[in-house]
């Protein structure tokens, strides 16, 4: 984790979350203390980014069996259950397409299913107790993937990415950022490029924020300039995060990295992803099944609460895109990096 900020943490009851949406200004947190307030929390981006949703997630489960606890004694394990899993599809339903939310649920779920019987201060216990250690979890397989894909990078390399994929979007380190990092304490000299990835501003105020934490050789630039830069034979490598990455290794994550990697494939520029192998939905064959979430128009017409497009103009904002798996160079998982055929290699790492 950053020695100057956490993105969660869990103590007296309270899980606080590093607030998103006011970064790079404003450093402050937002706290929760009921699994609303953890549904809020994603669903308003206030914590973003797969790794740091899932164990988000876990804790709103944590609330969600505390909230019941109740029922659990004074009514029955029945209606306790029946309150639980509405609770929890209620946390699920938050965000669509990040598969780590719907992953740690169905975690925190199986725990409790072995559970079953025990006395509720037990149970509460263990549940609390597992949603920690997937905090902790998170972190060092972050620190894994980091080692795993540094190999990658060449000295002195420029590399290009996009959206938050660091710290901030995990629960320490990051994937495609944590990567960076462990590659810049080896080379110095190693120089990014940030997507300033419209139309949230994740790179201009997250990544941008991180990458000046870490002492890292940075420059912003807009999502267009990025073509440029590849064209002109002036970025060495891609790499970037995934929300959700299929069995065949289609590659789900922030609206316009599809762009990113066909210019990529155009201009011979390697192009990897990073992610937790909770990350990879080993029940979809392919990438078109996986569900694309559209966010609110406003995101688009307005930029920091200043409209910038008319009134009543429509706004197409899908948060995420699809790239195919032809387009991807390798996977960078905790379990090592991934080359093609990638369904192969992916299969081999099914629980």
């Amino acid at each position: 984790m950053s020695d100057t900020f956490y993105t969660l943490r869990f103590a007296d009851e309270t899980l606080s979350l590093i607030d998103q949406r006011v970064l790079p200004t404003t450093v402050e947190y937002f706290t929760c203390t009921n699994s609303s307030d953890v549904e809020f929390a994603i669903r308003d981006m206030v914590v973003r980014g797969a790794p740091a949703i899932g164990a988000t997630a876990a804790y709103g489960v944590y609330f969600s069996a505390k909230e019941s606890s109740s029922l659990y004694e004074s009514s029955s394990p029945e209606e306790f259950e029946k309150a639980f899993y509405a609770t929890n599809r209620f946390l699920f339903d938050a965000r669509p397409t990040a598969v780590n939310l719907g992953w740690a649920i169905e975690r925190m779920e199986k725990a409790y299913i072995t559970l079953k019987g025990k006395q509720i201060e037990e149970i509460l216990s263990e549940l609390l107790s597992l949603a920690d250690f997937i905090t902790e979890e998170d972190v060092a397989i972050n620190k894994a993937m980091g080692s795993f894909g540094s190999e990658l990078i060449p000295e002195g390399a420029t590399i290009l990415t996009h959206c938050n994929t660091g710290a901030l979007a995990t629960a320490g380190w990051g994937t495609a950022l944590g990567v960076i990092k462990t590659a810049h304490r080896a080379d110095q000299s190693i120089f990014v490029y940030a997507d300033e990835t419209r139309p949230r501003l994740q790179g201009a105020r997250l990544t941008a924020w991180e990458l000046k934490m870490a002492g890292i050789n940075s420059a912003l630039i807009s999502d267009s300039v990025a073509a440029t830069l590849i064209r002109d034979g002036k970025i060495d490598l891609v790499i970037l995060g995934a929300d959700r990455v299929a069995a065949n290794g289609d590659v789900c994550n922030k609206i316009g990295t599809f762009m990113l990697s066909a210019l990529c494939k155009m201009y011979h520029v390697p192009f990897y992803s990073a992610f937790p192998v909770s990350t990879i939905d080993f029940s979809l064959a392919t990438g078109e099944q996986i569900p694309i979430e559209e966010r609110d128009a406003e995101e688009v017409t307005h930029i920091q609460g200043v409209r910038v497009a008319p009134t009543g103009m429509n706004v197409y904002n899908p948060a995420f895109d699809v790239t195919p798996h032809e387009h991807v160079t390798a996977l960078i998982t905790e379990k090592g990096v991934l080359y093609p055929p990638f369904d192969t290699a992916i299969a081999a790492l099914k629980p």
